[in-house]
């Protein structure tokens, strides 16, 4: 009888776990190596605050949200429809928010997590933890164990290594080096959905964790609606991580602090208002709250009431790479075959973050990396159940 076929998924976060989950449903023997103690730890950190798994929303408008057309096949098998009924088959049941996010009625992560996990204890998936990759060996691939060095040679691997972002959650990107010098293209890396530094005056630090709402961000041609919070080190949020991109590219930004009121309807209501009144009260009578008006005097002391409908915002570019929620870069795609298998290394496929795409948040970084460790593991089965 044939020795049983192999694979080895290197990485423990959403995309290596579904490469695992679609290489045991073939039939192959799965094993997960994971270098942290427990399993997809970024990914029930970012639950903490509520999961958002995807977006309720026409295919082509999901996917057009994502740089890279080399992902549309891979979504077109595991889109939003798709990911809301996994989440239901593993016994969770999802609600859509106004927004159109698609949600976990427990709204946390850790449902969900050990409810996949169990279904993969029941194919059995077979999970290392504290397995840390260490790079490559004579026949396969190193890793450093509490029991010392250990090499795997298995007949398919599916790397879901992850980006550079998020370090402490295993994110590291030191992967890198040992792919580069197999001879695979890898793009730099730069900070996604991130904040933006701003040098702040003293007065501003009494406004420092306050919302910031109802505004339009003027970013070039795009006239975004969001909101976003003040921080000690700038500013952050949805509104901001939606037009990061382009601000990471050297676009400006500016804010429409009244986007309800046209330019003349905020000068009429101005010429309404008596001569002698202070800004403040006037600012205040337009409507703007205190955070807002705080604002207004940071960046438009010298004309505080002209420049309600474009405000300049004085970015000092965005926080660090470690900060940031995702990153643009990572394996290039001219790097991998339609099946995402690595041609300077037939074999090994890659999946998750650890490929150069780049998403907006709200459920469309996470859809992209199920998709794509499905992807994977489907293809690495069959390059093993074919050979």
């Amino acid at each position: 009888m044939a020795p049983l076929a192999e694979a080895l998924v290197v990485g423990a976060g959403p995309a290596g776990l579904m490469a695992a989950e679609e290489l045991a449903k073939a039939g192959v023997r799965t094993i997960v190596c994971e270098a942290r103690p427990s399993v997809a730890r970024k990914f029930l950190m970012a639950g903490k605050s509520g999961l958002n798994v995807t977006r309720d929303e026409p295919r082509e408008a999901f996917v057009s949200r994502y740089d890279a057309p080399q992902l549309r096949p891979i979504l077109a098998g595991f889109g939003p429809d798709e990911v809301q009924q996994w989440c239901r088959d593993l016994g969770q049941e999802i609600f859509t928010g106004s927004s159109g996010r698609v949600f976990p009625v427990a709204m946390k992560a850790s449902p969900l997590l050990r409810a996949w996990l169990q279904r993969l204890v029941s194919l059995r998936v077979e999970i290392r933890t504290r397995w840390r990759w260490s790079g490559f060996a004579a026949a396969g691939l190193r890793f450093a164990t509490p029991e010392g060095d250990r090499v795997l040679t298995p007949d398919a691997t599916v790397l879901a290594l992850g980006g550079a972002s998020w370090q402490r959650l295993g994110s590291d990107g030191a992967w890198v080096p040992w792919l580069r010098e197999k001879g695979v293209a890898i793009s730099d890396w730069k900070p996604a959905n991130m904040g933006f530094r701003i040098d702040w005056s003293q007065r501003m630090a009494a406004f420092f964790g306050q919302p910031v709402k109802g505004v339009a961000l003027l970013v070039g041609n795009r006239r975004e609606r969001g909101e976003f919070v003040i921080s000690s080190r700038g500013i952050e949020g949805g509104g901001i991580y939606a037009v990061s991109r382009d601000l990471r590219e050297g676009a400006t930004l500016a804010l429409d602090l009244l986007p309800d009121l046209t330019e003349d309807q905020v000068a009429a209501r101005l010429a309404r208002m008596k001569p002698a009144e202070s800004t403040a009260n006037r600012l205040r009578k337009l409507g703007l709250g205190k955070v807002q008006a705080a604002l207004v005097m940071e960046w438009s002391r010298d004309a505080p009431l002209a420049r309600l409908k474009r405000l300049p915002v004085p970015l000092a570019g965005p926080r660090p790479l470690d900060e940031a929620i995702s990153v643009a870069g990572g394996v290039r795609w001219d790097a991998l075959t339609p099946d995402l298998e690595l041609r300077a290394l037939p074999g090994v496929f890659a999946c998750g973050e650890m490929l150069d795409w780049e998403a907006p948040t709200g459920g469309y970084l996470l859809t992209a990396c199920w998709a794509s460790g499905r992807w994977a593991g489907q293809r690495a089965a069959a390059r093993i159940t074919t050979a």
